[in-house]
């Protein structure tokens, strides 16, 4: 898979997310720029803007998120950041920022999906998912 321009920009922005977000301890794994979508996983550690029960990641040896909480919910609304959805924004504004500029018409799916990975099983299922997904473009529906 040879990367187009505004691949080389995703996977750039990509890389530089840990550098850019340092108070949110956050580690990359596993990505891949495809010619229509992008799969990366991402490490949120234990930071000032997380108030999870933290454990330890057997696998990676590093903090998980297991949340215990004592106090009653509280649904807080308002700007949301420093939290999964803000680093996304983020990036994909970045790459947007710079891929108009090659072409104008360049633009995002307005959704991402997320997923928790929870295990090592499933850490390294997706992590094989996501290395082997070039071998699969030639058969994808949007191929052309």
């Amino acid at each position: 898979m040879i990367p187009s321009e505004i691949g080389e920009i995703v996977a750039q922005e990509w890389i530089k997310t840990p550098d850019i977000r340092p108070d949110m301890n956050l580690e990359l794994g596993e990505f891949i720029v495809m010619p229509n979508h992008f799969h990366g996983i991402i490490f949120i550690g234990n930071n000032a803007y997380n108030n999870e029960k933290m454990g330890i990641d057997a696998m990676h040896g590093r903090n998980a998120m297991h949340r215990v909480s004592t106090e009653p919910y509280k649904n807080q609304f308002g700007p949301q950041s420093k939290n999964l959805a803000s680093i996304i924004r983020g990036f994909k504004s970045a790459v947007t920022v710079q891929a108009r500029r090659i072409n104008p018409d360049f633009g995002w799916q307005s959704r991402f999906h997320d997923h928790i990975i929870r295990n090592p099983n499933a850490y390294e299922n997706i992590s094989q998912y996501i290395i082997n997904n070039p071998k699969k473009w030639k058969g994808d529906e949007f191929n052309k």
